[in-house]
């Protein structure tokens, strides 16, 4: 759960080594700025101040766009997907968001599991 401190300067999320500036639409990683175009940055404040509860696409998209989404818009999958992406980057081997089909998005670390290494045995036993 992220802690919002309010200073002179605006609001501070943060969450671990993630600290995200509202008021300016800085978000830090480690200390190190992260590139977030407007809509990944409305995103990840209203994951992040959502208390770990899932919020719902519609819910985004008006928080982001600033009206109702149309049926068959996938404007919050996309813009999700890539905020997502560059979050896995700055803290690999840790999920920040996720996805609950059906019900939007969830905002919370977890460590990603490793990748399984299953081997096969061709049917020629070779």
């Amino acid at each position: 759960m992220p802690t919002e401190v309010n200073d002179n300067e605006g609001a501070l999320l943060a969450y671990g080594d993630l600290t995200i500036h509202t008021h300016d639409g800085l978000v830090l990683a480690a200390g190190r700025a992260v590139p977030l175009s407007v809509r990944e940055f409305q995103l990840l404040v209203a994951l992040a101040r959502s208390d770990g509860q899932i919020v719902s696409r519609e819910r985004l998209y008006e928080i982001a766009w600033g009206r109702e989404l149309r049926a068959g818009d996938r404007s919050v999958d996309v813009y999700v997907r890539k905020l997502r992406v560059k979050l896995e980057d700055a803290f690999p081997g840790l999920e920040l968001i996720h996805t609950h089909v059906g019900f939007g998005y969830r905002f919370a670390a977890e460590v990603l599991a490793p990748p399984s290494h299953t081997f096969h045995k061709s049917a020629t036993g070779k």
